[in-house]
């Protein structure tokens, strides 16, 4: 690299380092404490989407009964942290902060470097609905130096999860891990169960999951289905999705008794691509099906890395986990269970490997194992998580 490029890059990091510290450090405390001077709203209940233009599942049952109840005032903010950027991202946050400064209530289900910089008053309840049940693969502190995270030094000086008053979480065992990754004292995280997974407790609703897909794809209709959900790589603004399976192969192998639907991560912008003429087989459903959908569909789910495993074993079905690239990925990221001893189903790294377990899979399922392990990680989760959410709320 020449002397000129070196100093272009360094003043570049200079000048990004600089715009980050005025915008989370003095201009959106600025304007969040500009918008205060109106008193609290004891009914305003405010949704802060980080990522997305549209609630996302974490939310939806909880704004569902909120809405139903008619006493609270709901509102909705939708930042796209990294999706975009300048002064369109600087707009979003301001209108966020003005209805933030006059909300008794706030939800959130992911990291906010937003709602942590700024001096939330001290009547607003802040709580995290995180989006992930269990506790997978690492993230927040618990990353601090590894290729995925920031460094320790930085993650203090920008916390992603300052101000909460409480975390939910899909059971006792996990509480260790949000706290060490979310940098908290005792006594925020609370396992109350995780709200989505209450629909998987409504028996019409999970059966009606199979007729929405067989309209979509009608060649399920008489197979078994296969879900493959493998979680994203690389950070968040750049999410790549693997394309390690050959579904010429396993057309060939397969298509008499099963077929594929896959959903990649909402991250993703550029999924693999399933050629036409296996469409019958193998087909992408991300656009059209939600994960919950999908989960409800599948006799047997491949993933990888994903928190949707933890879900998936509410149902006590076969799981098998394709982790062809596990070394790179824990040098990346890192988990917070032995990921060997940690996985309810056969771990495999190659597509033979793969195929093998799928067609075996009825001598390769411990459904004990599955129980057990659904019992540690979704000990809270028993169709009733949005009730003692919304009671959690009221506390305050």
């Amino acid at each position: 690299m020449s002397v000129l490029k070196k100093f272009k890059k360094k003043f570049i990091s200079k000048l990004r380092r600089i715009r980050k510290h005025y915008r989370y450090k003095v201009y959106f405390p600025k304007v969040y404490s500009s918008y205060c001077t109106e008193p609290v709203q004891e009914n305003k209940v405010l949704f802060l989407e980080m990522r997305f233009t549209k609630l996302s599942n974490s939310f939806e049952l909880i704004y569902k009964a909120l809405e139903e109840s008619g006493e609270y005032d709901l509102k909705c903010s939708y930042v796209q942290f990294n999706f975009i950027r300048g002064r369109e991202f600087t707009q979003r946050v301001n209108e966020m902060l003005k209805e933030l400064a006059t909300a008794k209530y706030v939800f959130v289900d992911d990291a906010s470097l937003i709602l942590s910089s700024i001096p939330l008053r001290k009547e607003t309840v802040a709580i995290n609905l995180w989006h992930a049940c269990g506790a997978f693969k690492k993230f927040g502190r618990s990353t601090a130096e590894l290729k995925f995270g920031s460094s320790a030094a930085t993650l203090d000086k920008y916390p992603n999860y300052g101000n909460l008053t409480h975390v939910t979480v899909s059971s006792p065992e996990v509480i260790w891990a949000y706290e060490e990754a979310m940098h908290l004292p005792k006594g925020i995280v609370k396992a109350t169960g995780v709200s989505r997974t209450d629909q998987f407790y409504d028996k019409e609703f999970v059966e009606s999951r199979r007729q929405k897909l067989y309209e979509i794809m009608p060649e399920a209709k008489g197979k078994k289905v296969i879900l493959y959900a493998p979680t994203f790589r690389g950070h968040v603004a750049t999410a790549s999705s693997p394309d390690r399976i050959d579904f010429e192969r396993f057309c060939r192998e397969l298509d008499n008794e099963y077929v594929i639907v896959c959903k990649h991560h909402p991250f993703v912008k550029n999924p693999p691509i399933i050629p036409e003429e296996l469409q019958h087989f193998a087909r992408d459903l991300t656009k059209y099906l939600s994960i919950e959908d999908l989960l409800c569909c599948a006799d047997i789910c491949i993933s990888d890395y994903s928190s949707l495993v933890f879900e998936y074993s509410l149902f006590e079905k076969p799981m098998i986990f394709y982790a062809y690239d596990y070394d790179n990925y824990c040098d990346w990221r890192g988990f917070y269970y032995d990921y060997s001893e940690f996985t309810p189903g056969p771990v495999v790294q190659t597509e033979d490997e793969l195929l093998n377990s799928i067609k075996n899979i009825d001598t390769q399922f411990d459904k004990q194992k599955v129980i057990d392990f659904k019992e540690k990680f979704m000990g809270s989760c028993d169709g009733h998580a949005t009730e003692r959410i919304i009671a959690l709320m009221k506390e305050n």
